[in-house]
C-alpha cells in the first residue's frame, strides 16, 4: 500500500495530433517543441508540481519513445519521488498483444488501479497539448467547497469560437444543467478546457458503467460527461482566468510562440512564481555575430547568428548564416539556414537544413499559410518552397 495521496492527476498525453502533420509524424503530440527550450507537456507538468500535486500519471501510446525519454524519471519536474512521482502508463499488454486505449475515458478506465494504490480522494484530468499556467489547488478547492462530484474547468470564448468546443450552460451558482459538444448555435461561451477534477468513487462508477456499454465511445466528453448530468450529479464549472492555448493545430501553436516575444509578453514563462520547468540540456551561451541583425525575437543558448533575425523563436543550436533572413517563424531547434537563404512565416522542426539561396515560404502579408518542414529534411540550396506547404520529406 503506497502512502495516500489526497488528489492524483492523469495526464493523457496520447494524442497523435494529426491536425500537426509533420511536426507528430516521428513524435507524440505533447513532446511537441516550444517556446524555444520546452515541450508543450512542459506546462501541465509544472502546474502539477506548482498546485503542490506530485503524483502523476502519463498516459501514452502514439510515438512514444520521445515523450518516455524526455519524462525519463521526472526529475527537472521535481516529480522523481520515492511515493508518487511521474509515471508512464502505456497500454496494457492484453493477451492477444496491445491494446490501444479506445477513449479518454478508457485510459483511465484502464488505469484505475494506478489511482487506487494512493488511495486518492480526488482525481485531476489534465489533456498533454495546452499551453497554460494554472494553480489546480484552487481548482481542487473549489471542488471541495461546493461538494461537486466532478469540477470541470471553463474559459469564457467569443460565441463565434464556441461551436469549436465543448460548451457548459450553468445556473448563477455555477452549477452545470447543459453540455453541449461543438453546438452549431451555443447558448453559453463557457468553454470545457478538458480540464476535470471527480471524486475518484464517483468517477470509478460511470468508468466501470462506461466499460461495460458495448455503445459507448468510451470519451470523456461524449460518455462520461452526459451521463453524470443526465444522473442528476452536482457538476460544476470553475472559471478560469488567464492565459490558455489548445496547440492542436499548426497555427495555434504558431501564435502561442508568437506570444513569447514583445516587450510584455501575453504568455510569460519567465515568471519566477510559477516557473515552467524542462529538461533543457545547458548549451553554450549564444553567438551573435557582427553581421547580425536581431528583432523581437527569443533566441535560446547555443544558437549562432550571422544573418537577420525578425519576429521569430529560435530553439538551441540554430544557425542562421551570412545573409540569411529569417521572419515571422519558429525554428525548433538544431537547424542550418544556408547563407543567403530567406525563411518567411515557417515552422521547422529539428534538424532541418536550408540550403544556401533557398526560399521557404512566403511574406506573412501574402502568405496563404503557414509552411511547414519536418524533422530532419534537406532542402536543396536555391529551391522554393512555397508557402503553405507542408513538408515531412523531400
Amino acid at each position: 500500500m503506497h502512502q495516500k495521496k489526497e488528489c492524483v492527476a492523469m495526464l493523457l498525453a496520447g494524442g497523435q495530433g494529426s491536425r500537426l502533420y509533420a511536426l507528430t509524424k516521428k513524435t507524440a503530440k505533447p513532446a511537441v517543441r516550444f517556446g524555444g527550450k520546452y515541450r508543450i507537456i512542459d506546462f501541465p507538468l509544472s502546474n502539477c508540481i506548482n498546485s503542490g500535486i506530485d503524483t502523476v500519471g502519463v498516459l501514452t501510446q502514439y510515438q512514444p519513445l520521445v515523450l518516455n525519454e524526455y519524462i525519463g524519471n521526472g526529475l527537472p519536474w521535481d516529480l522523481d519521488r520515492n511515493v508518487g512521482g511521474v509515471k508512464i502508463l502505456p497500454p496494457y499488454q492484453g493477451h492477444s498483444g496491445a491494446d490501444w486505449y479506445k477513449g479518454t475515458a478508457n485510459a483511465i478506465y484502464q488505469n484505475m488501479e494506478f489511482i487506487d494504490q494512493y488511495n486518492a480522494e480526488y482525481v485531476l484530468i489534465l489533456s498533454g497539448d495546452h499551453i497554460y499556467h494554472m494553480d489546480y489547488s484552487k481548482m481542487l478547492k473549489f471542488h471541495k467547497e461546493k461538494g461537486a462530484d466532478c469540477t470541470i474547468a471553463v474559459l469564457e470564448v467569443t460565441l463565434e469560437e464556441a461551436s469549436r468546443f465543448g460548451i457548459m450552460s450553468t445556473h448563477e451558482d455555477g452549477t452545470i444543467y447543459k453540455f453541449t459538444e461543438k453546438p452549431k448555435n451555443p447558448d453559453s461561451t463557457k468553454a470545457s478546457m478538458g480540464i476535470y477534477i471527480f471524486n475518484k468513487k464517483k468517477l470509478f462508477d460511470y468508468l466501470n458503467a462506461d466499460a461495460a456499454d458495448p455503445d459507448s465511445a468510451n470519451d470523456f466528453g461524449k460518455n462520461i460527461i452526459p451521463n453524470m448530468l443526465a444522473a442528476g450529479e452536482k457538476m460544476m464549472a470553475y472559471p478560469f482566468e488567464g492565459y490558455w492555448k489548445d496547440v492542436g493545430t499548426i497555427q495555434s501553436l504558431w501564435e502561442a510562440n508568437m506570444d513569447l516575444l514583445g516587450e510584455e509578453p501575453v504568455l510569460n514563462v519567465s515568471d519566477e512564481s510559477w516557473r515552467i520547468y524542462s529538461r533543457h540540456h545547458a548549451e553554450e551561451p549564444q553567438f551573435v555575430g557582427k553581421t547580425a541583425v536581431i528583432d523581437n525575437s527569443s533566441i535560446t543558448e547555443g544558437c549562432e547568428i550571422h544573418g537577420t533575425v525578425k519576429n521569430c523563436v529560435l530553439g538551441s543550436g540554430v544557425r542562421v548564416m551570412y545573409g540569411a533572413y529569417v521572419k515571422d517563424s519558429v525554428i525548433l531547434g538544431n537547424t542550418v539556414i544556408g547563407e543567403g537563404a530567406t525563411v518567411n512565416y515557417a515552422i521547422l522542426d529539428e534538424g532541418v537544413d536550408i540550403g544556401a539561396g533557398a526560399k521557404v515560404g512566403a511574406p506573412r502579408e501574402t502568405a496563404t499559410d503557414i509552411t511547414v518542414i519536418g524533422t530532419g529534411v534537406k532542402v536543396p540550396s536555391g529551391t522554393t518552397v512555397p508557402d503553405g506547404k507542408m513538408i515531412s520529406e523531400l
